[in-house]
Protein backbone atom coordinates (compact mmCIF):
# COMPACT_ATOMS: atom_id res chain seq x y z
CA UNK A 1 0.00 0.00 0.00
CA UNK A 2 2.81 2.42 0.92
CA UNK A 3 4.64 1.71 -2.32
CA UNK A 4 1.46 2.24 -4.31
CA UNK A 5 0.74 5.51 -2.49
CA UNK A 6 4.30 6.80 -3.02
CA UNK A 7 4.12 5.82 -6.69
CA UNK A 8 0.92 7.82 -7.12
CA UNK A 9 2.44 10.84 -5.36
CA UNK A 10 5.54 10.66 -7.56
CA UNK A 11 3.36 10.36 -10.64
CA UNK A 12 1.49 13.53 -9.65
CA UNK A 13 4.71 15.43 -8.96
CA UNK A 14 6.56 14.15 -12.01
CA UNK A 15 5.16 16.90 -14.22
CA UNK A 16 6.74 19.54 -11.96
CA UNK A 17 10.32 18.24 -12.34
CA UNK A 18 11.09 19.97 -15.65
CA UNK A 19 9.58 23.36 -14.64
CA UNK A 20 11.51 23.27 -11.34
CA UNK A 21 14.74 22.48 -13.19
CA UNK A 22 14.16 25.34 -15.63
CA UNK A 23 13.44 27.74 -12.76
CA UNK A 24 16.63 26.62 -11.01
CA UNK A 25 18.78 27.26 -14.09
CA UNK A 26 17.02 30.58 -14.69
CA UNK A 27 17.62 31.69 -11.08
CA UNK A 28 21.28 30.71 -11.28
CA UNK A 29 21.88 32.58 -14.55
CA UNK A 30 20.22 35.73 -13.18
CA UNK A 31 21.86 35.64 -9.75
CA UNK A 32 25.32 35.12 -11.25
CA UNK A 33 24.87 38.00 -13.67
CA UNK A 34 25.27 35.75 -16.71
CA UNK A 35 22.13 37.31 -18.16
CA UNK A 36 21.11 40.93 -17.77
CA UNK A 37 18.44 41.07 -15.01
CA UNK A 38 16.90 44.05 -16.78
CA UNK A 39 16.25 41.85 -19.80
CA UNK A 40 15.48 38.61 -17.94
CA UNK A 41 14.84 39.22 -14.22
CA UNK A 42 15.27 36.37 -11.75
CA UNK A 43 12.26 34.20 -10.85
CA UNK A 44 12.30 35.64 -7.33
CA UNK A 45 11.96 39.17 -8.78
CA UNK A 46 9.11 38.02 -11.01
CA UNK A 47 7.30 36.41 -8.05
CA UNK A 48 7.75 39.61 -6.02
CA UNK A 49 6.31 41.68 -8.87
CA UNK A 50 3.47 39.17 -9.36
CA UNK A 51 2.57 39.48 -5.68
CA UNK A 52 2.71 43.27 -5.89
CA UNK A 53 0.53 43.11 -9.02
CA UNK A 54 -1.96 40.93 -7.14
CA UNK A 55 -2.26 42.97 -3.94
CA UNK A 56 -4.40 46.13 -3.60
CA UNK A 57 -2.52 49.29 -4.52
CA UNK A 58 -3.90 51.31 -1.59
CA UNK A 59 -4.04 50.67 2.14
CA UNK A 60 -7.33 49.46 3.57
CA UNK A 61 -9.73 52.24 4.61
CA UNK A 62 -12.94 51.07 6.28
CA UNK A 63 -14.66 54.39 5.50
CA UNK A 64 -14.28 53.90 1.73
CA UNK A 65 -15.02 50.19 1.21
CA UNK A 66 -15.48 46.90 3.01
CA UNK A 67 -12.55 44.54 3.49
CA UNK A 68 -13.60 41.99 0.86
CA UNK A 69 -13.97 44.63 -1.86
CA UNK A 70 -10.58 46.06 -0.91
CA UNK A 71 -8.98 42.59 -0.92
CA UNK A 72 -10.08 42.00 -4.52
CA UNK A 73 -9.22 45.49 -5.76
CA UNK A 74 -5.76 44.55 -7.01
CA UNK A 75 -4.81 45.48 -10.55
CA UNK A 76 -4.17 41.89 -11.61
CA UNK A 77 -7.57 40.68 -10.37
CA UNK A 78 -9.34 43.38 -12.38
CA UNK A 79 -7.25 42.61 -15.46
CA UNK A 80 -7.83 38.85 -15.13
CA UNK A 81 -11.57 39.41 -14.72
CA UNK A 82 -11.71 41.63 -17.82
CA UNK A 83 -9.82 39.03 -19.87
CA UNK A 84 -11.94 36.12 -18.63
CA UNK A 85 -15.15 38.04 -19.30
CA UNK A 86 -14.17 38.58 -22.93
CA UNK A 87 -13.09 34.95 -23.37
CA UNK A 88 -16.30 33.55 -21.86
CA UNK A 89 -18.64 35.83 -23.82
CA UNK A 90 -16.77 35.38 -27.12
CA UNK A 91 -16.45 31.61 -26.69
CA UNK A 92 -20.14 31.27 -25.80
CA UNK A 93 -21.26 33.26 -28.85
CA UNK A 94 -18.84 31.39 -31.12
CA UNK A 95 -20.09 28.04 -29.82
CA UNK A 96 -23.75 29.02 -30.18
CA UNK A 97 -23.12 29.95 -33.83
CA UNK A 98 -20.82 27.05 -34.72
CA UNK A 99 -22.62 24.11 -33.11
CA UNK A 100 -25.94 24.16 -35.01
CA UNK A 101 -24.24 25.02 -38.31
CA UNK A 102 -21.73 22.21 -37.82
CA UNK A 103 -24.49 19.73 -36.99
CA UNK A 104 -26.46 20.71 -40.09
CA UNK A 105 -23.40 20.60 -42.35
CA UNK A 106 -22.39 17.24 -40.98
CA UNK A 107 -25.83 15.66 -41.25
CA UNK A 108 -26.98 17.13 -44.57
CA UNK A 109 -24.85 16.92 -47.73
CA UNK A 110 -26.75 19.74 -49.41
CA UNK A 111 -26.13 22.14 -46.52
CA UNK A 112 -22.49 21.03 -46.50
CA UNK A 113 -22.05 21.79 -50.21
CA UNK A 114 -23.79 25.13 -49.76
CA UNK A 115 -21.65 26.46 -46.91
CA UNK A 116 -18.34 24.61 -47.23
CA UNK A 117 -16.75 26.84 -49.94
CA UNK A 118 -17.39 29.96 -47.88
CA UNK A 119 -16.12 28.28 -44.69
CA UNK A 120 -12.93 27.13 -46.41
CA UNK A 121 -12.26 30.67 -47.66
CA UNK A 122 -12.53 32.29 -44.24
CA UNK A 123 -11.09 29.47 -42.10
CA UNK A 124 -7.40 29.99 -43.01
CA UNK A 125 -7.57 33.71 -42.24
CA UNK A 126 -6.19 34.35 -38.71
CA UNK A 127 -8.61 36.27 -36.48
CA UNK A 128 -5.82 38.77 -35.87
CA UNK A 129 -6.07 39.81 -39.53
CA UNK A 130 -9.56 41.14 -38.75
CA UNK A 131 -8.27 43.61 -36.15
CA UNK A 132 -8.36 46.70 -38.45
CA UNK A 133 -11.88 45.86 -39.65
CA UNK A 134 -13.10 45.05 -36.13
CA UNK A 135 -11.94 48.48 -34.92
CA UNK A 136 -13.59 50.18 -37.92
CA UNK A 137 -16.85 48.29 -37.36
CA UNK A 138 -17.05 48.31 -33.56
CA UNK A 139 -14.67 51.03 -32.39
CA UNK A 140 -12.56 50.41 -29.29
CA UNK A 141 -13.40 48.48 -26.13
CA UNK A 142 -15.04 45.09 -25.60
CA UNK A 143 -17.02 44.71 -28.88
CA UNK A 144 -14.02 44.36 -31.25
CA UNK A 145 -12.20 42.07 -28.79
CA UNK A 146 -15.26 39.84 -28.37
CA UNK A 147 -15.79 39.77 -32.15
CA UNK A 148 -12.23 38.50 -32.66
CA UNK A 149 -12.67 35.87 -29.94
CA UNK A 150 -15.89 34.69 -31.60
CA UNK A 151 -13.92 34.16 -34.81
CA UNK A 152 -11.17 32.35 -32.94
CA UNK A 153 -13.58 29.95 -31.21
CA UNK A 154 -16.00 29.50 -34.12
CA UNK A 155 -13.92 27.52 -36.59
CA UNK A 156 -12.40 24.86 -34.28
CA UNK A 157 -15.85 24.03 -32.89
CA UNK A 158 -17.43 24.10 -36.36
CA UNK A 159 -14.87 21.87 -38.07
CA UNK A 160 -14.77 19.33 -35.24
CA UNK A 161 -18.57 19.17 -35.13
CA UNK A 162 -18.75 18.55 -38.88
CA UNK A 163 -16.06 15.87 -38.64
CA UNK A 164 -17.80 14.21 -35.70
CA UNK A 165 -21.18 13.96 -37.41
CA UNK A 166 -19.76 12.85 -40.77
CA UNK A 167 -17.56 10.15 -39.21
CA UNK A 168 -20.27 8.33 -37.29
CA UNK A 169 -19.72 4.59 -37.66
CA UNK A 170 -22.00 3.25 -40.41
CA UNK A 171 -22.80 0.23 -38.24
CA UNK A 172 -24.74 2.47 -35.84
CA UNK A 173 -26.66 4.09 -38.71
CA UNK A 174 -27.58 0.76 -40.32
CA UNK A 175 -28.66 -0.65 -36.95
CA UNK A 176 -30.87 2.39 -36.29
CA UNK A 177 -32.45 2.15 -39.74
CA UNK A 178 -33.11 -1.57 -39.34
CA UNK A 179 -34.95 -0.76 -36.10
CA UNK A 180 -37.12 1.78 -37.92
CA UNK A 181 -35.62 4.96 -36.46
CA UNK A 182 -36.78 8.21 -38.05
CA UNK A 183 -34.35 10.85 -39.30
CA UNK A 184 -34.92 12.96 -36.18
CA UNK A 185 -34.38 10.01 -33.85
CA UNK A 186 -31.28 8.94 -35.77
CA UNK A 187 -29.84 12.44 -35.52
CA UNK A 188 -30.61 12.93 -31.82
CA UNK A 189 -29.93 9.39 -30.58
CA UNK A 190 -27.16 8.20 -32.91
CA UNK A 191 -25.30 10.99 -34.72
CA UNK A 192 -25.21 13.61 -31.97
CA UNK A 193 -24.00 11.27 -29.17
CA UNK A 194 -21.38 9.73 -31.49
CA UNK A 195 -20.16 13.21 -32.46
CA UNK A 196 -19.95 14.44 -28.85
CA UNK A 197 -16.23 13.56 -28.38
CA UNK A 198 -15.36 15.57 -31.50
CA UNK A 199 -17.51 18.51 -30.36
CA UNK A 200 -15.89 18.62 -26.93
CA UNK A 201 -12.42 18.37 -28.46
CA UNK A 202 -13.29 21.31 -30.70
CA UNK A 203 -14.54 23.27 -27.69
CA UNK A 204 -11.26 22.64 -25.89
CA UNK A 205 -9.25 23.85 -28.89
CA UNK A 206 -11.62 26.81 -29.25
CA UNK A 207 -10.99 27.94 -25.68
CA UNK A 208 -7.23 27.86 -26.27
CA UNK A 209 -7.58 29.85 -29.48
CA UNK A 210 -9.89 32.34 -27.74
CA UNK A 211 -7.20 32.97 -25.13
CA UNK A 212 -4.58 33.66 -27.79
CA UNK A 213 -6.87 36.06 -29.61
CA UNK A 214 -8.00 37.95 -26.50
CA UNK A 215 -4.43 38.77 -25.47
CA UNK A 216 -3.61 40.16 -28.91
CA UNK A 217 -6.86 42.12 -29.11
CA UNK A 218 -6.28 43.61 -25.65
CA UNK A 219 -2.92 44.90 -26.79
CA UNK A 220 -4.60 46.90 -29.56
CA UNK A 221 -8.30 47.55 -29.03
CA UNK A 222 -8.90 47.94 -25.26
CA UNK A 223 -7.37 49.69 -22.25
CA UNK A 224 -7.54 46.94 -19.63
CA UNK A 225 -6.95 43.21 -19.35
CA UNK A 226 -3.81 41.11 -19.10
CA UNK A 227 -2.76 41.75 -22.70
CA UNK A 228 -3.05 45.51 -22.26
CA UNK A 229 -1.05 45.37 -19.02
CA UNK A 230 1.77 43.43 -20.69
CA UNK A 231 1.94 46.00 -23.48
CA UNK A 232 1.94 48.82 -20.92
CA UNK A 233 4.80 47.14 -19.04
CA UNK A 234 6.78 46.91 -22.26
CA UNK A 235 6.49 50.67 -22.77
CA UNK A 236 8.15 51.24 -19.37
CA UNK A 237 10.60 48.34 -19.78
CA UNK A 238 9.19 46.48 -16.77
CA UNK A 239 10.43 43.02 -17.71
CA UNK A 240 9.40 41.51 -14.38
CA UNK A 241 5.81 42.69 -14.84
CA UNK A 242 5.73 41.41 -18.42
CA UNK A 243 6.77 37.93 -17.29
CA UNK A 244 4.39 38.09 -14.29
CA UNK A 245 1.53 38.86 -16.68
CA UNK A 246 2.58 36.02 -18.97
CA UNK A 247 2.63 33.55 -16.09
CA UNK A 248 -0.79 34.78 -14.98
CA UNK A 249 -2.14 34.03 -18.46
CA UNK A 250 -0.50 30.60 -18.37
CA UNK A 251 -1.96 29.75 -14.96
CA UNK A 252 -5.48 30.83 -15.98
CA UNK A 253 -5.15 28.90 -19.24
CA UNK A 254 -3.98 25.81 -17.34
CA UNK A 255 -6.92 26.07 -14.95
CA UNK A 256 -9.42 26.40 -17.81
CA UNK A 257 -7.87 23.54 -19.78
CA UNK A 258 -7.86 21.31 -16.70
CA UNK A 259 -11.51 22.14 -16.08
CA UNK A 260 -12.39 21.42 -19.71
CA UNK A 261 -10.51 18.11 -19.57
CA UNK A 262 -12.35 17.02 -16.43
CA UNK A 263 -15.67 18.06 -17.93
CA UNK A 264 -14.88 16.02 -21.05
CA UNK A 265 -13.99 12.99 -18.94
CA UNK A 266 -17.21 13.34 -16.97
CA UNK A 267 -19.46 13.79 -20.02
CA UNK A 268 -17.76 10.98 -21.96
CA UNK A 269 -17.89 8.28 -19.28
CA UNK A 270 -20.44 6.38 -21.36
CA UNK A 271 -18.26 6.66 -24.47
CA UNK A 272 -15.14 5.28 -22.78
CA UNK A 273 -17.16 2.55 -21.14
CA UNK A 274 -18.53 1.49 -24.51
CA UNK A 275 -15.06 1.49 -26.08
CA UNK A 276 -13.63 -0.66 -23.29
CA UNK A 277 -16.22 -3.32 -23.97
Amino acid sequence: MKVSFLAKVFEKLEGFLVPIAILGVWQYLSSQGIVNPQILPAPTAVVAKWWEYLLPSEAFDATKSDYLAWLFSGEMIHDAYATLYRVVVGFFIGGILALPLGLMMGANDRVYRLFNPLIQIFRPIPPIAFIPLSILWFGLGNPPAIFLIVLGAFFPILMNTIAGVRHVDSIYIRAARSLGASQTTMFLRVMLPAATPYILAGARIGVGTAFIVVIVSEMIAVNNGLGYRILEAREFFWSDKIIAGMFTIGLIGLAIDTGMNRLNNYLLKWHRGMESK
